[in-house]
């Protein structure tokens, strides 16, 4: 059996980011049914020193465009982290799955064996294209996407497990 690298990337970010799209409505909708302040939910976290939801939402969205331009072998698109509603989040989200839906097929099919760098300087981090979808890229994805939802069901917004896998 083939590994798709493919298949093991754009497609999980896809359904994800999909999802997570569809959690920030159902945010903006419990905040405007309790009259809660939007700020107050896009700036909660779970704790102290975490990043609150708006900025879990951006690394996920980083990661995922981050991870399919470097398995595809292009420049990865640089965002201005300036998003401050839900509707900017979701725009964030959009833009990068129009991005990813962009990118070559067989690119990313061709990656597993491939360099790839993450930065520059004292943080550069090198792996090969497979290691670093398995072991860096997704498990970063999946826990800023994860705690994202956490923060928002943490805060009462009616949301279940169905609501973060959305639909494959």
């Amino acid at each position: 059996m083939t590994f798709s690298m493919y298949d093991a990337s754009v497609p999980v970010f896809k359904q994800i980011l999909t999802s997570l799209s569809a959690v920030i409505d159902k945010a903006e909708a419990h905040a405007t049914d309790k009259k809660i302040e939007p700020a107050a939910l896009l700036q909660a976290r779970l704790y102290p020193d975490m990043f609150p939801f708006l900025r879990q939402v951006q690394v996920a969205a980083d990661f995922a465009k981050g991870c399919c331009a470097r398995l595809a072998g292009v420049d990865v698109p640089r965002y201005d982290d300036t998003e401050q509603t839900f509707a900017e989040l979701k725009d964030r989200i959009a833009k990068t799955l129009d991005f990813i839906n962009g990118l070559p097929q067989d690119g990313i099919e061709a990656s597993a064996q491939r360099d790839i760098s993450t930065s520059s300087g004292a943080n550069a981090k090198q792996f090969k294209g497979q290691v670093y979808l398995a072991h860096y890229a997704l498990p970063h994805f999946y826990f800023h996407a994860t705690t994202a939802y956490a923060i928002l069901r943490h805060n009462g917004v009616e949301v279940g497990k169905k609501d973060f896998i959305g639909s494959f």
